[in-house]
């Protein structure tokens, strides 16, 4: 498992009481007979993603480690799904999570 989705895992745990949360799993790839494939979610599309129980507001967060850097995609992606109401940011912990999805500024988000 890789620090990265420990961190995803831990962050699920911490928002279960609070949030319904599913993982994305991404990937393209080439099927046996040559053909591309792809999972289909957008370019950036964040790592987790569900909604808050106490009101059904859709969350997503882009999980990356202490020193893991965001894409513009994901940026692009994170400011689009905002403007429409959503909450999202950028954690890198399970704290950088709970604090999104209460809405207090955390000043360890990165700045979209």
């Amino acid at each position: 498992m890789t620090e990265e989705h420990k961190i995803q895992n831990e962050i699920r745990a911490a928002l279960s009481p609070h949030c319904v949360i599913f993982r994305v799993n991404v990937g393209r790839t080439y099927t046996p007979d040559g053909r591309y494939f792809s999972t289909g979610v957008p370019a950036g599309f964040s790592d987790l993603f569900g909604f808050r129980k106490s009101d059904g507001r859709a969350v997503f967060i882009e999980v990356k480690t202490k020193s893991g850097r965001v894409s513009a995609a994901q940026l692009h992606f994170i400011e689009q799904m905002r403007a429409n109401g959503a909450i999202a940011g950028i954690c890198r912990s399970p704290e950088d999570a709970l604090n999104l999805i209460g809405g207090r500024p955390n000043a360890s988000q990165d700045t979209v």
